[in-house]
């Protein structure tokens, strides 16, 4: 029997990340940068207001908000044509305001010593300005307005450059696009990126007994549920899914509809007839393609499953159980790493922590187990507890609403046979919940 750690580590070395291509941005958020973005242009590409208000001349509001002197008759303010309420109370510095500015504008417009331009967030600072005076610090004024604090240079002002120079890196290569990326490419004008794409996953449902749920099984017939569950996990778990749906045991038959899958996918996984002379009659159907090995991985539920790279492209292929429960447990230890590493995710696998036992869990000998658990946290000491879904303390019952209900799988150890309640155990995060 192979260890979880030793049959993951063979499916984790066929990872290869599928030849770059160039997508628009708007399609490149999740993905892996294949190229370094060099900005061609600054950014801003003006100097701008950075905030609604005043553009000004920060020497002619430098007495703005100073106390006026005990002797008014003392009062030195250059040229500068200020209010003074009393002897001792913060001066307003008086400028007429000689136009208006909105973002987008393309009238240059020119600013003349001890005058105000009104300006909007992102529009073009005027001709001298070199600071803008926040409307807050005003009294809004339309033809003269009143500044009641004065402003450094530079201050409110996002200048020509400030965030991006021209030759600078946007986006690094091996980077993942997030929002943040795809936004700055958008402000530097890069409207399409490389990227790595999606790996391209087919699901293949093997099965005579099997029929689509659109529909009546007939006698001894039941609805195909994994090739539609697999297919969910596999765009959960980032990839491009082709659902080809029911695939019939006839071996030539079968042979061609997983060859024709081999052109158009990075993975492919085919569900049921494993175990025993089924699951030989799939790998031998295979054989033309390459080798299917079907081997007892130390892991419950879903111990016995299948794995090869077949076709000319060395395709990781897997064969995994008949049971929904059991399908889905064993795509998420072995396929959705092997996906998350194909997208350049730097951490593969699902988000762990440690979480106290609220009730006894019993497990097999010799085997992780992967039991469906219900996570929740202790709101006065903030420490994680879980459960076993389920009657049975194994949470081993295939039962896929039971499946349904979990938010974590309860990870215990292949050398535990028991844990007790209050016992420290690891689990693994499933997929937020809304």
């Amino acid at each position: 029997m192979r260890s979880v750690e030793d049959h993951l580590a063979l499916i984790t070395s066929a990872a290869v990340m599928p030849r770059p291509v160039k997508v628009a941005i708007s399609e490149a958020q999740g993905l892996l940068c294949a190229e370094e973005v060099v900005t061609q242009r600054p950014l801003p590409g003006f100097d701008q207001a950075a905030v609604d208000g005043y553009a000004v001349r920060a020497v002619d509001v430098i007495a703005a908000g100073e106390k006026a002197p005990d002797d008014l008759n003392d009062l030195d303010v250059g040229d500068a044509d200020v209010d003074v309420d009393a002897a001792g109370e913060p001066m307003m510095v008086k400028l007429p305001v000689v136009g208006e500015v909105e973002p987008g504008s393309r009238t240059p417009t020119r600013l003349q010593p001890r005058q105000a331009v009104r300006v909007e967030t992102g529009a073009p600072l005027p001709t001298l300005a070199d600071a803008v005076v926040p409307l807050r610090w005003t009294d809004g004024g339309v033809q003269t307005v009143r500044v009641g604090q004065a402003v450094d240079s530079g201050s409110y002002v996002r200048r020509i450059g400030d965030d991006v120079q021209p030759g600078d890196v946007a986006v690094r290569e091996g980077m993942i696009i997030g929002p943040a990326q795809v936004g700055l490419l958008a402000a530097v004008g890069q409207a399409r990126v490389l990227v790595h794409p999606r790996p391209r996953l087919s699901v293949i449902a093997i099965g005579n007994e099997l029929v689509d749920v659109d529909r009546v099984p007939g006698p001894g017939q039941v609805y195909d549920v994994n090739s539609y569950a697999l297919a969910a996990a596999g765009r959960d778990a980032g990839a491009d899914v082709n659902r080809v749906g029911i695939a019939e045991r006839e071996l030539s038959r079968l042979r061609e509809v997983v060859e024709a899958q081999m052109i158009r996918s990075e993975i492919v996984v085919l569900c049921g007839a494993v175990g025993g002379a089924a699951s030989r009659a799939v790998a031998d159907a295979l054989t033309e393609l390459g080798e299917l090995e079907i081997v007892r991985v130390a892991m419950h539920p879903g111990s016995v499953q299948g794995f090869g790279r077949l076709g000319r492209d060395d395709v990781p292929t897997f064969l995994l159980p008949a049971n929904p429960v059991s399908a889905l447990v064993s795509f998420e230890v072995m396929v959705r790493p092997l996906i998350r590493l194909t997208l350049g995710k730097r951490q593969p696998m699902r988000r762990m922590i440690k979480a106290r036992t609220i009730g006894p869990i019993v497990s097999v000998e010799g085997r992780t187990g992967y039991l469906r658990g219900q996570l929740m946290r202790d709101e006065r000491t903030g420490e994680y507890l879980v459960q076993v879904i389920g009657a049975s303390p194994t949470g081993t019952s295939h039962l896929l609403a039971e499946l349904a209900e979990a938010n974590c799988l309860i990870v215990v150890k292949p050398d535990v046979e028991e844990l007790r309640t209050g016992d420290e155990v690891d689990v693994m995060f499933l997929a937020q919940r809304g």
